[in-house]
């Protein structure tokens, strides 16, 4: 019960960051809509741009965070050793990659389709190069368990971003240009490495090619599941461009790239945990109760998932306002994104099984397998019903991968995971779910903010007298015993 505390603790820690600076990351959004309009398709450019980096930054890491965790827990590993192996190896790969991109960089950004815009190549670049290497002094943190400041520093890339870009985008009487979103991206990106200078010593430790031999073998199936994880999520903001061309393509995919940002309080939630609960089960692997802390983990997570998507769907008629109204049209793939997101969620809580047993290639199948029902849907889909394509690859795609992790995981490390329970969540969140639909086709706006806060406080009176009884909570439960 301490570990699981602990890993509550944890859990806000890195979930204030995590929330609070994705909420203030929103100001970027209507910034962005507002100021960059949705007929001109330059939010469709920055939406493209960003899901290239994102594969990228996989591809640069290539598993080494999670292979940092599980050979820096291994008592025959010395952890100094793991993490210098780990920061030299991104290192390497990094200014490699960035090198090439400058090598060649006419002909890629030709074929990315920005040719007459370049320097957005070379400057994502550069700034994917900086994170992939920040990555792993980042896992190291949460390894010390330092997660106040891991959580500063997250926060304060966010305010210097969120103010550089209210400099130019507000302030400055300059003719906007959507390639300073990159511009500005990138002097964030290389100002908090100037916070990690007494971490960097960690690279005289030197490589030890031989552990590096081993970290790699178990790091390449964490690649490929790296990859085909973030291709669900990235993959059809990629193709959309290529599958629908020219102007219109542009600003369609700018159209869906904003309107999921509502629904990214599902990715927010699911970032968090996994900041916290990652180091946890390599680190607790070995107890005895580890198997049911994993089930109960599962069921909180599901429980305050899907509070999360009732409070979304409820208050939807304010939460678009952080969008320009020019791109309200795309709202309708709100809850189906977030139903997405939290399959995601619900498969990264299944994974820990082939992770822990050292069976990742299991990994690489599942999302491979995920990753190529996204594909199809999108490349046979999109000509016919546009981005509507791109979030139902996506809850497809998950699903996929969901089901499929766990029945092989019933297998290789069964886990009882309180089923009936969590269906019973899922059934009740759908009943209220269809309520809040149905207040939307009938009734007006106060009203139907007032029906839909009250099925949300349904949800919440159910959960408090279910799971989380209110005399056992802190501070205020003495009030109620």
């Amino acid at each position: 019960m301490a570990d699981f505390k602990a890993l509550a603790k944890d859990t806000v820690i890195y979930g204030l960051s995590s929330i609070v600076g994705r909420f203030l990351n929103y100001l970027l959004v209507p910034l962005y809509t507002y100021k960059i309009s949705a007929a001109s398709g330059g939010y469709g450019v920055v939406t493209n741009l960003y899901a290239y980096t994102a594969l990228l930054l996989v591809l640069l890491t290539f598993g080494m965070e999670t292979t940092f965790f599980r050979f820096a827990n291994k008592e025959e590993e010395n952890p100094k050793k793991v993490l210098s192996t780990g920061l030299w190896s991104v290192l390497t790969a990094s200014a490699t990659f960035f090198f090439l991109v400058l090598a060649f960089i006419n002909p890629i950004s030709e074929a990315m389709g920005y040719g007459d815009h370049p320097s957005y190549i070379w400057t994502m670049a550069l700034t994917v190069a900086i994170d992939a290497f920040q990555a792993i002094l980042f896992a190291n943190l949460r390894y010390q368990k330092k997660a106040i400041k891991f959580a500063a520093l997250k926060m304060l890339f966010i305010v210097i971003n969120i103010a550089a870009n209210l400099l130019y985008f507000v302030v400055l009487p300059v003719e906007k240009e959507v390639g300073w979103v990159f511009y500005i991206n990138l002097g964030c990106t290389a100002f908090i490495t100037l916070f990690f200078l007494k971490d960097l010593k960690a690279l005289g430790n030197g490589f030890d090619k031989a552990l590096f031999k081993r970290m790699m073998s178990y790091s390449w199936p964490i690649l490929i599941l790296g990859l085909a994880g973030i291709l669900n999520q990235t993959a059809d903001k990629i193709l959309y461009p290529y599958v629908c061309p020219g102007e219109e393509g542009k600003v369609q995919l700018g159209i869906y790239g904003a309107v999921v940002k509502i629904a990214m309080i599902m990715a927010m939630i699911t970032q968090a945990f996994r900041y916290a609960y990652e180091p946890f089960v390599f680190g607790n692997a070995k107890e005895k109760d580890s198997k049911e802390t994993y089930a109960k983990g599962m069921k909180y997570f599901i429980i305050f998932t899907l509070l999360a998507f009732l409070v979304v769907m409820g208050y939807l008629d304010v939460l678009r306002y952080i969008i320009q109204p020019g791109y309200w049209e795309g709202l309708k793939v709100v809850p189906i994104v977030m139903a997405a997101e939290i399959m995601m969620g619900v498969y990264f809580n299944l994974s820990f099984w082939y992770k822990v047993t050292d069976r990742t290639i299991w990994g690489a199948v599942f999302s491979g397998a995920g990753c190529a029902v996204l594909i199809a849907v999108n490349l046979i889909f999109i000509p016919k019903i546009g981005y509507m394509a791109c979030a139902w690859g996506g809850f497809a795609g998950y699903g996929v991968a969901m089901l499929l992790s766990y029945l092989v995981g019933k297998k290789y490390y069964p886990v009882a995971y309180p089923l009936k329970d969590i269906f019973l969540y899922v059934l009740i969140a759908g009943v209220l779910y269809a309520g809040i639909v149905l207040s939307g086709k009938y009734l007006g706006a106060v009203p139907r903010l007032a029906v839909n806060t009250l099925l949300i406080l349904a949800f919440v009176a159910y959960i408090l007298r279910k799971d989380l009884p209110v005399r056992n909570l802190p501070v205020i439960g003495k009030y109620f015993r």
